[in-house]
């Protein structure tokens, strides 16, 4: 580990706890001074309960920093090399700094049995304490990156191996500060050559083998060097962000988890789906029956369509509702029309100007309002608001074993690929983007697919 690490790492430990000092005397001055909240008007009342600045130094000061810091600790931020960005070190201070407060009510509560000295003087205090501590650590990282210009601190990094490092690796290296890339190397032999480099900190191997002899000496030649050994598994190379380091027992294992959407995501998901598809279903049900009493008059009876779709794993069969927007026998005529299908690069099925679509289906499809029924399959779990679209079984016999990645999460009445070019885009430009969504899943992106898919049923472009 670098010297300038270790400094700037021990360093968070005196800056945050004159953050806390500060913050807590500065909240006790201004509550002494009486300091009015609007200017000109006198809000608050004389501060009767503080107790003297000697007791409350030392029976709330000097423990409200060991409990800060003790919190910090668990919480990661005072790990002398974090991989974490700087927006995650100032989250885990937000955090940290929410959880003392909570201790520090609870304490006065169920301990002291009585309440704090002065709300007040709590909510100047957590202000403070998050204001000092943030700009304590960013003026560290701000100091940190001012020395890695200067060359102090840097990483040098060598890649070694049969297969070149990979391009977004490489990218990485040349850009963040802390290393410095020096180049990729066949084997251990080139890492001896390089006279002109006085210090490697890191060997990066781009092809593993326990049972390789030169994977062997290479991890020899760095623990017997004291230098950093890595390696890039193969294996999972295509989807680096979806790795995770456990622990067999003892050992450590690396383990591929195929979407974030798992744990609480899928909880989360799966309660937005219950309490947003309930009560779409309530506040549109009025144009539910407006929209069958149109299909009903147009083209008869029924007014639902049940269309069997593959959901999540690929194993299970859905109904799929919708309001039915072609002809009856519309099934039956499908096997005619395949010759007109314009989606001639994947397994899907469409026709432009479908001659079995109704006057009435054509309203219907133009402002995507057959989809509507979909809701009572959300808030049933059978789909979800947003997902990938789910396709026919028949359709789904022919994906490849990349293409039905997509199963891993719930289909949806929206997705990633919908609105960002609806039945316009190919194939396999679809099944990009649903694969982007399944392995790069959160909360916002779901609101912003929904977001984004107003306007993309507003546009004309893509409406069948």
């Amino acid at each position: 580990m670098k010297r300038s690490e270790l400094l700037l790492g021990l360093l968070r430990l005196p800056v945050d706890a004159l953050a806390v000092m500060a913050a807590l005397l500065l909240a006790y001055r201004l509550r002494e001074a009486q300091v009015d909240l609007v200017p000109g008007v006198q809000l608050l009342e004389p501060a009767t309960t503080l107790p003297p600045l000697g007791f409350y130094t030392d029976t709330f000061v000097l423990p409200s920093m060991g409990v800060f810091l003790v919190l910090a600790a668990v919480m990661g931020l005072y790990a002398l090399r974090s991989t974490r960005s700087a927006w995650w070190e100032m989250g885990g201070v937000i955090v940290a700094s929410l959880l003392w407060l909570v201790l520090v009510v609870a304490w006065f509560f169920f301990v002291e049995k009585q309440l704090f000295y002065s709300r007040i003087l709590l909510f100047h205090a957590i202000f403070f304490l998050v204001f000092f501590s943030v700009a304590g650590r960013t003026t560290l990282v701000l100091l940190q990156r001012a020395m890695l210009r200067l060359g102090i601190g840097v990483r040098i990094v060598v890649s070694v191996g049969r297969h070149t490092i990979t391009s977004l690796a490489r990218r990485t290296l040349e850009r963040d500060c802390r290393y410095r890339y020096v180049g990729h190397l066949e084997d251990l032999a080139g890492i001896r050559r390089l006279a002109h480099v006085p210090v490697i900190d890191l060997v990066l191997q781009t092809d593993p083998n326990p049972d390789s002899e030169e994977t062997v000496e290479l991890i020899d030649f760095c623990r017997s060097r004291h230098i950093g050994y890595g390696f890039f598994p193969p294996v999972f190379s295509d989807v680096p962000h979806q790795l995770r380091i456990e622990r067999l027992g003892m050992l450590p294992m690396m383990r591929f988890q195929p979407t974030p959407l798992d744990g609480w995501g899928r909880i989360v998901k799966r309660a937005g789906d219950i309490v947003v598809g309930a009560a779409l279903l309530i506040l549109l049900s009025p144009l539910f029956l407006l929209l069958a009493l149109g299909i009903i008059l147009d083209s008869g009876w029924p007014a639902f369509f049940v269309s069997s779709r593959v959901g999540d794993f690929g194993r299970r069969r859905i109904p799929m509702l919708k309001f039915r927007s072609m002809v009856c026998d519309a099934e039956a005529r499908k096997q005619e029309l395949s010759h007109l299908s314009h989606r001639g690069d994947g397994p899907l099925f469409k026709v432009h100007c479908d001659p079995r679509v109704t006057r009435f289906g054509r309203i219907l499809r133009r402002w995507s309002l057959d989809e509507l029924p979909q809701l009572f399959n959300v808030f049933v779990g059978q789909m979800s608001l947003v997902g990938p679209r789910p396709h026919l079984p028949s359709e789904v016999e022919h994906y490849t074993s990349m293409q039905r990645r997509v199963f891993a999460v719930r289909p949806g009445m929206t997705g990633l690929s919908q609105v960002m070019g609806r039945s316009t885009l190919p194939f396999d430009e679809e099944v990009k983007f649903d694969l982007q969504y399944v392995e790069e899943w959160s909360p916002l992106l779901d609101l912003w697919i929904m977001w984004r898919t107003i306007f993309a049923v507003m546009k004309k472009d893509g409406a069948e």
